[in-house]
């Protein structure tokens, strides 16, 4: 049993000054003062000047590494549990993405649970960038339902050269499996969707809606700030009733050649009047951060970090005006509602313990818990 003292709690919402009770792997009770469970056993934080926080959503994670598009040399190593701890995030969602023959979903799940183990909650995809898609069982559906693990598929590529070049039905026919699989195992069913740098955009995920019955919140595409024209397209679909995600991963060279950073995205989103709850940021940490000319060639290639999540949400509140809570909403209730993560996301009674300590002044992390357990 902990018990936080005077933290100035954002829940993500702000609640003010108040005590946290936490026990069990679960957070007890929230109050302005718990001083009656001062006694033995009890271990007692001061958290006074201390802003208290959910612990981060990392949405996108390449867990057993990611890239190889420059050959085998250029494969992105595994996250480790070190990484997670550092940027606060104490959820992670893990995909396959460019390569699903070196990296196969099997190795996936045992990531998956070995990070479990050392403390952190691991989700996962079925699938990788391509359609049909790699399974362990034959079947999306199958997967979603069987697989504790599994929660959708993805992520799923568009308007990416590397992508399947799928048409409206053969996506809106991995969407429905995904989907019916969902909604049997009480799960999410989502389609993590990468959006490329191809023209198209997110267009592909319009005519799947317009066309048949799957709606357009069965999609949850990211790398929306890829472009300033991609974002302007995001924020339509966000307007339409969709939800999007932001790639905080990022480099110079990406930055110059038009990207957006992600915590100006989420201002200029915000801005425009997409509601939070419909906004979330994303690592896509330990993915190859590829660039290719205008030939298709790969011309370089860095690595993503779990720790621009954090980063992200830092620049997003000191760079951009964005609200504290509106921030951090973005990497913790935002992500949890959109993939039905019951436990996590905020600072309530009954959900998992969960939680970072951050510095009021600088945002700077002092202390992870992760289910009730310290790891930083």
């Amino acid at each position: 049993m902990k018990l936080f003292k005077q933290a100035s709690v954002f829940a993500p919402k702000e609640l003010g000054v108040k005590d946290v009770l936490i026990a069990g792997g679960k957070i007890i009770e929230v109050a302005d003062d718990l001083s009656q469970f001062e006694h033995d056993g009890v271990e007692v934080i001061d958290a006074k000047g201390k802003i208290l926080t959910p612990g981060f959503v990392d949405s996108l994670v390449h867990i057993t590494g990611g890239g190889g598009e420059g050959g085998y040399g250029t494969r992105t190593p595994e996250m480790t549990i070190n990484e997670a701890i550092e940027g606060g995030v104490t959820t992670v969602i893990g995909v396959l993405g460019t390569d699903s023959i070196t990296r196969s979903l099997e190795n996936l799940l045992a990531k998956s649970y070995a990070l479990e183990e050392q403390g952190i909650s691991v989700y996962s995809y079925t699938g990788s960038y391509h359609l049909p898609a790699v399974t362990v069982t034959g079947s999306i559906t199958k997967d979603i339902m069987l697989i504790d693990k599994f929660i959708g598929i993805g992520e799923v590529a568009i308007a990416d050269h590397r992508g399947s070049q799928l048409t409206v039905q053969e996506l809106a026919k991995a969407a429905s499996e995904a989907r019916v699989g969902g909604m049997l195992s009480n799960k999410v069913g989502i389609v993590s969707v990468h959006v490329g740098d191809g023209e198209s955009g997110v267009s592909l995920l319009h005519q799947v809606a317009e066309q048949t019955d799957i709606p357009l919140s069965q999609f949850y595409p990211t790398h929306i700030n890829r472009s300033q024209a991609l974002l302007e397209q995001g924020i339509k679909l966000a307007k339409a009733g969709g939800v999007i995600d932001f790639t905080t991963s990022t480099n110079e060279q990406i930055l110059a050649s038009g990207e957006v950073k992600a915590a100006q995205a989420l201002a200029i989103a915000l801005e425009q009047g997409v509601p939070v709850s419909q906004l979330t940021m994303s690592s896509d940490g330990n993915a190859s951060l590829p660039v290719f000319d205008e030939a298709g060639n790969l011309t370089d290639l860095q690595i993503g970090e779990v720790k621009s999540l954090h980063q992200a949400m830092v620049e997003a509140v000191q760079c951009f005006n964005v609200p504290l809570s509106d921030a951090l909403t973005s990497i913790s209730l935002s992500p949890a509602n959109i993939l039905k993560l019951k436990n996590k996301g905020q600072i309530k009674p009954g959900l998992d313990a969960d939680i970072n300590l951050l510095c009021a002044e600088t945002l700077t992390i002092e202390a992870v818990y992760a289910k009730g357990k310290q790891l930083a």
